[in-house]
Parts: structure tokens; sequence; C-alpha cells
């Protein structure tokens, strides 16, 4: 279960690396994100990983440091009590530290300026996304994993549960059930402090409904304050487009994929051709995952060969669309490379990516499908299965 000791350190040669070449004369990164501090030591305790430019990196740890001393191999770790702690055992703390801008709240900010003399605040975001970026073959492994059941469950099992009547909380329930069972990790992560234990499932029109973060489907919610899991009184009728998208995780390392299915009959055949075209984006766009591909070129070059009528409610529905085609992921579910505009860094092998081409159809749902790919020299290999969607269930 521990993360193996070469890669925490091949981790964290990468990282000094990029910084050399992106931050010329940085002195220290400092990590708090729980997501971020697992990636470099091995364990989600609460702490503060300090990354010196010229010397040894130190976790100091508030708690538990006796559950990181069982579960990570990082070669230096301290034990806490507040950043006083951390003042007197690190000594001289450059005036400029590198931190995670997206993820540290004012206060915890504050705090550890009361004890620790830096003023001067500058990001590392880019430079530690851009590094868990590229995967290695212990991560490949887990996201294998992660793929196998995803594929499994929404390909082979999916269609037995579907049944008339059944509302969209009560699915939700089952398949999340059902996605434990089969070895899911039972929470999905994203960035910006968010967590779910799915994702998005919807039965006809709940997939294009309004939602609160950028994402081209919907979801109709619990209630206001849980806009979440689905409906209680949305129940599946014959007819209906039954669309699932949703995240899959082993220790942490995530696989997103959204099939759709056909409950009792066909949908429209207009649906069903643009459905169509949703996939043939999703092959296009997986063939130019290449070394040397430049994201940004791929969205454009895409979106370029697309007819005006047909980007009417592509990637969303309304005035709702987003403006990607699809994203790294990992540890977090959305994390970068993207690709969309002002993504220009050439891809490199070992990159992961969603991809997820759709289209809101009025009076029906969300057409379109998603599945992983990993950078291949060959193009984007999938690790979600192959079927194209709109699977018939009678």
């Amino acid at each position: 279960m521990k993360v193996p000791l070469t890669e925490l350190e091949d981790r964290l040669k990468r990282f000094r690396v990029r910084m050399d070449q992106k931050q010329s004369g940085w002195e220290m990164a400092a990590i708090t994100g729980k997501v971020s501090l697992y990636y470099f030591t091995g364990t989600m305790q609460d702490g503060l990983l300090l990354i010196p430019q010229g010397s040894d990196a130190v976790f100091w740890v508030r708690q538990s440091f006796e559950r990181a001393e069982e579960e990570s191999l990082f070669p230096d770790l301290r034990q806490m009590r507040s950043y006083r702690d951390v003042a007197a055992g690190m000594g001289t703390i450059p005036k400029t530290v590198y931190l995670e801008t997206d993820l540290v709240p004012v206060a915890q900010l504050q705090r550890m300026q009361k004890h620790l003399p830096f003023t001067d605040v500058r990001s590392v975001d880019a430079q530690v996304s851009a590094v868990r970026a590229k995967k290695s073959p212990y991560e490949f492994a887990l996201m294998e994993r992660a793929g196998k059941i995803h594929r499994h469950v929404l390909e082979d099992l999916v269609p037995g549960m579907l049944t008339e009547g059944i509302d969209e909380v009560t699915f939700a329930c089952e398949l999340y059930s059902v996605m434990v069972k089969e070895g899911h990790q039972g929470i999905i992560r994203f960035g910006m402090f968010n967590e779910m234990l799915l994702g998005q499932i919807g039965f006809g029109t709940s997939s294009i409904r309004p939602i609160c973060v950028d994402t081209p489907g919907g979801v109709s919610g619990l209630h206001p304050s849980v806009p979440q899991m689905g409906c209680r009184e949305k129940k599946l009728k014959e007819g209906d487009l039954v669309v699932i998208d949703i995240g899959c995780g082993v220790n942490g390392y995530q696989t997103d994929k959204t099939l759709s299915y056909m409950f009792g009959k066909p949908i429209p055949d207009y649906a069903i051709r643009e459905h169509g075209r949703c996939v043939e984006i999703q092959d296009k766009i997986a063939a130019q995952l290449r070394p040397g591909a430049i994201p940004s070129e791929i969205y454009r070059n895409i979106m370029a060969d697309l007819e005006p009528e047909f980007l009417k409610n592509f990637m969303g529905y309304g005035n709702r669309r987003v403006k990607f085609l699809g994203h790294g992921i990992g540890l977090w579910i959305d994390e970068t490379p993207v690709i969309a505009e002002g993504f220009d860094e050439p891809l490199e092998e070992g990159m992961v990516f969603a991809v997820e081409p759709k289209k809101g159809i009025p009076d029906v749902g969300l057409v379109g499908i998603e599945n992983t790919f990993i950078v291949t020299p060959q193009g984007g290999r999938s690790i979600t299965g192959s079927h194209p969607g709109l699977m018939l269930v009678v």
C-alpha cells in the first residue's frame, strides 16, 4: 500500500528540475494541499512539506505523525505542533516562498507568516500540476485497474440495473454500491477542494440541467443544498436517454467515463446521428494524443472542422457551453493540461486525458461519450473501454 521510495524521489527530482526551468532563482516551495502532500510524501496527513532549492525536503506533520510514520517512506518526517516548531527546526526561511495559491486559505497563510518570516508569495500550482501530469508505470498500473472496473460496471453491469420506475437517487445508490464492491475507492476528487461519490447521473433531460461546475452535462440534484446524486421524483420510463458520467478511483488514481443508454426503445434518429458525430470526434482527438502534439492546436483543429449548426449546444446546452474537449486526469479528475486554448506545451508520453465530446439535445438529454486515454506514440490508448454508447436496454 505504500508509495515506493523511488516514486517519491523521482517526483521531487522532477519538481526541482521544473522549478529550475520555470522559476529561475527559486529558493523554497511549501506544499500544504492534501492531494499534493500525498503525491510527494505518500501520506495525506495535515502538515507542511518544505522543499528548499539546495537541500533535502522536510515534511512537518501536525496530525497524525504516528500515521505518517506508518504510511510513508518519505525520508525526513518531523512532528510539529505549530509553525513555530517549523521555524525553530528549519533555520533560515527565504523572503520569497512558492505556495499552492489556489489551495491556501488566507487564514492559513497568515498563521504561516506569523512564524515563518517570508513576505513574498508566489504560485507553485502550475509547476506541481505539470509534474503530476506525467504518470509513471506505478501510477499507470493503478489507473489501469480503475479503468477495468469502470468499463466492467458501465458496459457489463449497468444494463441489468436499469428498471422501469426506478428513480435517479435509488439508481445512483445502487450503482455506488456496485462500484465500491467492484473496487472503486468510494470517492472522487477534483481541484479546489471538491469531492463527490460518483459523478453525474441523469434520466432524460436531467442530463442537460444547469449545474454549478464547469462540465458539458448537468444533473437535477437532490435539493438546492445538495445539487448532486439526482432527483427522487425523476423516474425512469420507456424512451428515456440515461447518461452516466462518473469517476472511478483506485488508491487515489482515477479514470473518467461517460456512457449512455436508451431505455425501452431508441431515442430519435437525429439525436442518434449527433451522438455518432461525438463518437467520431472522440476518436479523432484520441488519434492525436501523441508526444509533441499541442493541446491548444488539437482543440482549434477539431473545432474548426465543425459546422455552425452542429456547434449549437455542442459541449453543453444553451448558453452553458464549456470551452474544452478533454482534460488531464490522475489524483484529481480535473488535472492539466486541458485540450483547450491556452495550453501550448507539447504533450509527453505518459500523460493521461479524459476526452469528452458531448452535445445537448432539446427534449432528449446529453448525447456523446467520454473515455480515459494514455498518450502514446501511436495515439491515445483507452483504458476505460471502447463501447460507443447508446446501449439499447429492453
